[in-house]
C-alpha cells in the first residue's frame, strides 16, 4: 500500500472530483431532511500543499491553483462558489492553506443535522483524518475496509444521503471489486446517490468497467469525464471520470456548463489538450 495523495493533491482530478462532489452535497442539502455522507476511502482530510509531498510534484499550480472564479462567466462562478469556499483562502501565488479532500468537503458544506462517516483503511491516515475533524459530532471516522465497511452501512438511518467511492487504485482488480462493491449495496439501498471516481489510464480498462456498470441494471445513472487524447506526450493520467448513480437532477446540466470551463483552465500548450463528456443512462452523450 504505497499510493499517499499528499503528493498529488489539488491537481486536476481533485478539482474535477470535489468540484463535482459538492454540487452533489448542495442540492442533497436543499431537502430539509438530514442526510449522511459515506466516504469510502477517506484519506487524511486535509492537505499541506507547502509540505514535501506536494513541493515535490507541484500538480496542485495546474490543478486548484489556476481555479479562478473571476474568469469564469457569472453562472459558473455561482457553481464554482460552494466548492471555493470549502477550499479557503490562499496564498498570493494560489496555493491553498490547506487543500481539503472529500471529508473537508462535506464537513464544510453540511448542516449540523447531518452525519458523515470516514473510512480509511492506513491506520496512521485514520489518526491523522481523525485528527482534523477535530471535536465534530457528526463526523465518525473508521480505520477499517471502506468496502466492508459500506456493505455494513447501508442503508444508513437517515435513508438518504450520498456515498463517495474514491480508492487509490493500488490494485489490478480495482475495477472489478469497485463493480461488485456498488452492485451490493445498490441492492440493499438503491435510492441513495453513490459517487464513484475513477482514473483514465488505459481506454479498454474503463471500457470494461463501464460494461459491468451497464450490466447492474441501475434505473438512473450518469457518468461524466475529463480526458486529453491519447497523443504522442500525454500522461499516464490522461483523465479521470465520476460515475453517478441517482444524480441529482441537476447535475448534467450543471456539469455542462463547468466542464468546458475547466477544460481551459487545465490545458497545457506542451500537452494534449483536454476535453469533456457526459453520458446519461439513456445513452445520450454530449462531448465539449
Amino acid at each position: 500500500m504505497n499510493y499517499r495523495h499528499a503528493f498529488h493533491a489539488g491537481n486536476f482530478a481533485d478539482v474535477f472530483k470535489h468540484l463535482l462532489l459538492s454540487r452533489i452535497l448542495v442540492y442533497l442539502i436543499r431537502k430539509p431532511a438530514p442526510l449522511r455522507f459515506i466516504d469510502t476511502h477517506a484519506g487524511i482530510g486535509f492537505y499541506d500543499l507547502a509540505g514535501t509531498e506536494a513541493a515535490k510534484t507541484g500538480e496542485w499550480r495546474t490543478g486548484i491553483g489556476r481555479l479562478d472564479a473571476t474568469k469564469a462567466t457569472p453562472a459558473v462562478a455561482a457553481l464554482l462558489d460552494p466548492y471555493l469556499a470549502a477550499v479557503g483562502a490562499r496564498t498570493t501565488d494560489g496555493r491553498p492553506l490547506f487543500y481539503p479532500g472529500s471529508p473537508g468537503i462535506a464537513q464544510h458544506l453540511l448542516r449540523p443535522g447531518d452525519r458523515l462517516l470516514l473510512c480509511e483503511r492506513h491506520p496512521e491516515d485514520a489518526i491523522a483524518l481523525k485528527s482534523v475533524m477535530g471535536r465534530d459530532k457528526r463526523v465518525k471516522v473508521l480505520a477499517s475496509d471502506g468496502y466492508a465497511t459500506l456493505k455494513a452501512s447501508v442503508p444508513p438511518p437517515e435513508r438518504r444521503g450520498l456515498v463517495l467511492m474514491d480508492p487509490p487504485f493500488e490494485e489490478r482488480d480495482e475495477f472489478d471489486t469497485l463493480a461488485m462493491s456498488l452492485a451490493s449495496a445498490t441492492r440493499k439501498w438503491a435510492t441513495g446517490t453513490y459517487a464513484i471516481w475513477y482514473p483514465i489510464k488505459e481506454a479498454a480498462q474503463v471500457a470494461a468497467f463501464q460494461a459491468q456498470m451497464a450490466t447492474l441494471g441501475l434505473a438512473r445513472h450518469c457518468t461524466i469525464e475529463i480526458l486529453r487524447d491519447a497523443a504522442a506526450g500525454a500522461p499516464a493520467l490522461r483523465g479521470c471520470g465520476l460515475f453517478v448513480v441517482n444524480p441529482p437532477y441537476l447535475l448534467a446540466e450543471e456539469a455542462a456548463l463547468l466542464l468546458p470551463f475547466i477544460c481551459g483552465i487545465f490545458d497545457d500548450a506542451a500537452l494534449p489538450p483536454f476535453n469533456g463528456a457526459i453520458r446519461t443512462e439513456a445513452g445520450q452523450l454530449t462531448r465539449f
